[in-house]
């Protein structure tokens, strides 16, 4: 990091109140055990709070309710929300963004018949096909195609060997992490044993993928097209790596998904659901809005809207909690009855 800050500059940024030195020159972040001198660290929750006397940084952002004092020489900025203050800050302190310049590299193809906006960067070896739309200010970093009659909304940024097959649209303000695609065919195939050598008949997928604004889809995940209409994912929705959504899902608004989760066909996700990293959801399912789901949950059933919901199969958390406790005393409970057992010739 090449520039210097003060708790004082800090609390402009995030609307917080400063106590104890604001005029303190800070040149880093780290967190609270890691940092050191002249750093600025987040104290967001009372699981970090008792660290901060130890601590050598020099500020902290610090959660609202949280009683901590400053110290000899140090400052602490107090906000609503260190969470949200924290991502204000490192926007503010992250360095430009890579990526090509504005305009075409001379190794792109585009077709003639596609639109592109003048202020749109095109990098190396990049492939944009006919009648496809790139809107202002996106960014297509190296490798990344987009076919027929695909859209790319404005300010959207498509990292390195992202794939955005035909038809399909990419939302305005979207970020998609490498290796990320769009639109793949689903997975359908039916067996056709009427011939005198049986085989499997891939199912053609006429459908495509819509993105809505500000989605964000991590490394390596994969949406598949719609067998017959679209699937779609809500504007503001957050899915993380390596994660695959099957053919016409519909995924809501202000979604969370963590890596490797994976949904089969047609599931409806509502809005501002919560999914824990490698859950794994049965086809034709519906999640209602507002839902939680813990990691590595395995959801055969639809699940009501609000509901937290775990294990395996998952069900409500409360029960499943419950079985894992009583699963615990297993081995306790066969020491004890073993010689019942005996004793009754077992």
């Amino acid at each position: 990091m090449n520039q210097s800050f003060t708790p004082e500059d800090i609390a402009q940024w995030v609307g917080g109140r400063v106590a104890g030195e604001g005029g303190l020159v800070l040149t880093g972040l780290a967190q609270v055990d890691e940092a050191q001198s002249g750093d600025l660290t987040f104290v967001g929750s009372a699981a970090y709070a008792d660290r901060w006397p130890g601590s050598r940084a020099s500020a902290a952002v610090v959660g609202d309710g949280l009683e901590l004092t400053p110290g000899e020489g140090r400052a602490l900025i107090q906000v609503d929300n260190a969470d949200l203050a924290m991502a204000v800050v490192l926007g503010r302190l992250a360095p430009p963004p890579v990526g090509p310049p504005v305009g075409r590299h001379p190794s792109a193809t585009v077709a003639d018949d596609a639109v592109v906006a003048d202020d749109a960067a095109i990098g190396p070896f990049c492939v944009v096909g006919p009648r496809a739309r790139v809107g202002a200010g996106a960014v297509l970093h190296a490798h990344v195609t987009v076919l027929d009659d695909a859209e790319v909304g404005a300010g959207s940024v498509l990292w390195p060997s992202v794939v955005v097959r035909e038809r399909c649209v990419v939302g305005r303000g979207c970020v998609l992490e490498p290796h990320v695609v769009l639109g793949a065919d689903g997975f359908g195939y039916r067996a056709d044993t009427s011939g005198a050598t049986p085989r499997v008949v891939k199912v053609p997928h006429l459908g495509h993928v819509v993105l809505g604004d500000e989605v964000e889809l991590g490394a390596g995940t994969t949406v598949d097209r719609g067998k017959f209409g679209a699937t779609t994912v809500g504007s503001g929705t957050k899915i993380d790596n390596q994660c695959q959504v099957g053919h016409n899902c519909c995924i809501g608004r202000m979604v969370m998904m963590s890596g490797c989760t994976a949904i089969a066909g047609s599931v409806t996700i509502g809005d501002g659901v919560m999914i824990g990293g490698g859950t794994r959801f049965r086809d034709h399912l519906t999640v209602g809005a507002g839902a939680q789901i813990a990691g590595a949950s395995t959801v055969n059933d639809d699940v009501p809207a609000g509901a937290k919901w775990a294990g395996y199969p998952a069900q409500d958390s409360r029960a499943t909690f419950k079985e894992f406790a009583a699963i615990r005393q297993l081995p306790g409970l066969l020491k004890k009855f073993r010689p019942l057992l005996k004793d009754a010739g077992g």
